[in-house]
């Protein structure tokens, strides 16, 4: 089975450093809400400040996402790819440094822009390398690259919720030393120049990829899919990521250490089933498990909804979802958007349903606190409904447009002659 056929390692390497873009998206948008309560008091914010500083966070991964996948495409996703890491341990480090609230804002634009770039231009660097029998497993891999970057935000915030700012800026601290750690092993990195023969080549060199080539119907269903999916589910998902921490101290009166230690004992559950995600990324059972992880995930929030955020509900609803989330959320939009998007366009494409997704999201968060101080009801069930499109949308990806790519892909490797 090809899900089951060794992957050289120069290729896990590969994806480990892509994967950086994730952990450090992750963990900057966690550290953010891990440390929003401090940055409230430490800067005396009010709570359209809070939401506006989260806002800025998903805005600009959105920007730098559109920015920097159409820059990938036209001048080199390697290029790209080197240089937008370094950018983002610019902006951390300012971060980490913040007198005040409003250099605070500045890290969080430099950082986030540079994040946004790194995310589909660092799965289509690792999209170009595979061949299409490892392809599923080593863009999976990438998800649990951003499992980390919440468990290690996470960890450090739990264990360092006593120490106020020097606390919070360890926590971002970290993420401008493995910027800096993975911008030295990338700019060293080399693939083979190799490539999977039923795919046009495409790679370091320039590209110069034609707009007109994204509004074509064979680029347009697959994104538009995939944009539906990842912005349902990502309203939830990144509301718990940035204001998860927020929400259990506002809403479920639990104290800042309760709160980010309740965070970190689910997260080893995601990441040991983010493992088994990545097992089986490249086979049938992938798409199979989706429609139960699907189910299992409104359920959690749907308990969290009729509890109104609740302790008691809150604890039921982070098992569920930590049961879920790997099987039926990011990493299916990742594998998803390289099975069904075209290759050439790859770097645009999925740079565009990044930058409108984190464009909602931005919006959903500069209201959240204030919706959560409102209603936490409303909030709630607003994220069980789309929870619920998603799943839809979910299905239609696989029973539609994975179906059609995979005949196409068995179509092509029957046509091939082979060597003798």
């Amino acid at each position: 089975m090809a899900g089951t056929r060794p992957i050289p390692t120069p290729l896990w390497k590969a994806a480990a450093l892509s994967g950086m873009a994730s952990y450090l998206d992750a963990g900057l948008i966690v550290s953010i809400s891990v440390n929003l309560a401090i940055y409230r008091d430490s800067y005396d914010m009010g709570v359209w400040m809070a939401g506006a500083i989260s806002a800025i966070v998903t805005g600009c991964i959105a920007v730098g996402s559109l920015v920097g996948g159409r820059l990938a495409d036209l001048f080199g996703r390697r290029r790209v790819y080197n240089w937008d890491i370094f950018c983002f341990a610019l902006g951390a480090i300012v971060i980490t440094l913040a007198p005040d609230d409003i250099t605070l804002l500045i890290g969080v634009l430099v950082a986030g822009l540079a994040a946004g770039a790194d995310l589909p231009t660092s799965l289509a660097v690792v999209s170009d390398a595979a061949p299409s029998w490892a392809r599923g497993r080593l863009i999976a891999f990438t998800q649990v690259m951003w499992m980390l970057g919440i468990t290690v935000a996470i960890f450090l915030g739990f264990v360092l919720s006593t120490t106020g700012m020097t606390g919070a800026r360890l926590i971002t601290g970290q993420l401008a030393v493995a910027a800096l750690v993975t911008w030295a092993l990338r700019s060293r990195l080399k693939l083979s120049a190799e490539h999977d023969p039923a795919e046009p080549a495409t790679g370091a060199a320039p590209q110069r990829v034609a707009l007109k080539n994204i509004w074509t119907r064979a680029t347009l269903l697959p994104m538009t899919a995939t944009f539906v999916f990842y912005v349902t589910w990502g309203l939830g998902a990144n509301t718990f990521g940035q204001f998860g921490t927020y929400l259990l101290v506002t809403v479920s009166d639990a104290s800042q250490s309760l709160a980010t230690g309740i965070n970190l004992a689910f997260i080893p559950i995601g990441v040991l089933l983010t493992f088994a995600f990545v097992r089986v990324a490249d086979s049938p059972w992938r798409d199979r498990l989706f429609h139960v992880a699907a189910v299992v995930q409104i359920l959690a929030f749907v308990i969290a909804s009729l509890t109104a955020g609740a302790l008691v509900g809150m604890l039921v609803f982070f098992v569920l979802y930590q049961l879920s989330n790997p099987f039926a959320g990011e990493a299916n939009y990742k594998v998803w958007s390289q099975l069904t998007l075209p290759a050439d366009t790859r770097g645009t494409t999925q740079g565009l349903t990044y930058a409108l997704s984190r464009g909602v999201f931005a919006i959903a968060a500069f209201f959240t606190p204030a919706l959560a101080d409102y209603s936490p009801s409303v909030l709630l069930w607003t994220i069980t409904a789309c929870m619920t499109v998603a799943a839809f949308a979910g299905v239609f990806i696989i029973r539609v447009l994975v179906r059609r790519t995979t005949g196409a892909a068995q179509d092509r490797a029957d046509l091939r002659v082979p060597s003798t």
